[in-house]
C-alpha cells in the first residue's frame, strides 16, 4: 500500500493547471465510456437502480449536469421529470417506506435531488419543487440543545435524535449551492436557510484536535459499542469524512487560512493515498474519490508540496487512479458493499462527479 506519512505543506497556486495531454484524453474518453453506460442502463421512467431511493438517480443527473455532454441530454430530461415526480407533500424529494428503518431516508434523499436539479437547470422550469425541498431540508436540522444540536440526521420522522457528518454535509451542500433560488421565493413567503452557526458548531465538533488523527474529521460522536473485551474503542477519524468536513467548513465560510481548516491540510499530508480510503479501507472508496475531488476544487487547491520538495498534483493522480479502476463496460464498481458502493450507478456516479471537476 502507498501512502505518505511526510507532512504535506499546502501550497494555494494561482494558475489552474491542466492534466497532460494524455492524461486529459484517457479521462474524456473514460468520461464518455461511463456516461455512456449510465445512458444504456437508465430505466424507461428515467430512474436509475433502486427506485426507493431517488438520491441515486440524482448523483447520476448531477454528474449529467456538470458534464454537458449533448449526447446526455435526453437521459437527463427523464431523470429530472422522474425526481420532480418524487416532490412529497412536506416538500420532500423521496419514496416514503413505511416501516423500514430509517424510513424513505428522506432528508438524504431530499439534498441529492434538490442539488442535482438546481445543477441541470431545474430552477426555471421547476422552482415551485426546489423551493419546498429547501424549505423542507432546514425543516430537519435538529435545534435541540445537545449532541445533535445544529446537524442533520437521514430521516426527518425518524423515532430518536440522530445526526452524522455525511447528512449534515450533504444538507449543508444544497442549502450552499441553491441559496440563490430565494430570490425566486415569493414576497408574501419568508425566506427559508438553516442555522449556519448551530451547523458550523457541529461540523466543528467532529473535528480531532489532538493524537494521531488531528485534524481529522469522524462520522458521528456517538459512543462506539464496547467490544467483548469491556472496552469501547476511540471515535477515529478517516479520509471520507475528513474531506466532508473540509468542504463543510468551507461553506460554513471559514477561511483556507483558519487554523481549523490548515489543520485538516496536517491530516491530508499525514495520510494521503488514492489506494485505499484511508482508515477505511475498500469502504466508501468511490465516495471518498468524489467528495476529495469536490473538497480539494472548493478549496482551490491546485498542487500539494511534500516537505521534500515533491509537488503532487492531485487532479493528475486522480484522474489516473480512475482510468486504472474503470471496467470495460464503462462503470466503476466497488468490491465493498458497505454503503452500497456494489451497486455500479452508485460507483460509476461517483467517478463520474470527480472527473467533471477534474476536467473542469
Amino acid at each position: 500500500m502507498k501512502r505518505c506519512f511526510l507532512l504535506l505543506l499546502v501550497v494555494f497556486t494561482l494558475p489552474i493547471l491542466a492534466l497532460t495531454p494524455d492524461t486529459e484524453t484517457q479521462a474524456r474518453a473514460a468520461l464518455y465510456k461511463g456516461f455512456s453506460w449510465l445512458r444504456a442502463s437508465q430505466s424507461a421512467d428515467g430512474s436509475w437502480s433502486d427506485k426507493r431511493f431517488p438520491g441515486m438517480s440524482a448523483l447520476a443527473l448531477w454528474a449529467m449536469a456538470n458534464a454537458n455532454i449533448p449526447e446526455n441530454a435526453h437521459a437527463a430530461q427523464k431523470a429530472e421529470a422522474y425526481l420532480v415526480a418524487c416532490a412529497q407533500p412536506d416538500g420532500g424529494l423521496y419514496v416514503p417506506i413505511p416501516g423500514r428503518r430509517g424510513g424513505g431516508l428522506g432528508n438524504y434523499n431530499t439534498c441529492l435531488c434538490l442539488t442535482a436539479l438546481h445543477a441541470a437547470g431545474g430552477k426555471e422550469r421547476h422552482a415551485d419543487v426546489l423551493l419546498a425541498a429547501r424549505a423542507y431540508i432546514a425543516s430537519t436540522q435538529i435545534e435541540t440543545e445537545g449532541l445533535h444540536e445544529g446537524g442533520f440526521g437521514y430521516d426527518k420522522s425518524s423515532p430518536r435524535e440522530y445526526t452524522d457528518l455525511n447528512n449534515t454535509l450533504y444538507a449543508i451542500d444544497a442549502m450552499r449551492l441553491t441559496q440563490d433560488l430565494e430570490e425566486m421565493r415569493p414576497g408574501n413567503q419568508k425566506k427559508v436557510d438553516i442555522n449556519w452557526d448551530a451547523a458550523k458548531q457541529y461540523v466543528l465538533s467532529m473535528q480531532q484536535l489532538q493524537g494521531e488523527y488531528a485534524g481529522g474529521f469522524v462520522y458521528n460522536r456517538e459512543v462506539p459499542r464496547a467490544t467483548k473485551e469491556g472496552a469501547r474503542p476511540q471515535l477515529k477519524a478517516y479520509g471520507s469524512m475528513t474531506y466532508a468536513g473540509l468542504l463543510a467548513m468551507l461553506h460554513c465560510q471559514l477561511s483556507r487560512d483558519d487554523p481549523r481548516v490548515r489543520s485538516v491540510y496536517q491530516y491530508i499530508g499525514k495520510h494521503w493515498t488514492l489506494d485505499e480510503n484511508p482508515g477505511q479501507g475498500n469502504q466508501g472508496l468511490y465516495f471518498y474519490y468524489d467528495i476529495l475531488a469536490r473538497a480539494l476544487h472548493t478549496a482551490a487547491i491546485e498542487h500539494i508540496t511534500l516537505a521534500d520538495g515533491t509537488r503532487i498534483d492531485w487532479k493528475e493522480a486522480l484522474a489516473k487512479e480512475l482510468i486504472h479502476r474503470q471496467k470495460p463496460d464503462g462503470t466503476w464498481v466497488n468490491t465493498s458493499n458497505r454503503f452500497w458502493e456494489a451497486d455500479p450507478v452508485l460507483s460509476t456516479s461517483y467517478a463520474l462527479l470527480a472527473l467533471t471537476l477534474i476536467l473542469d
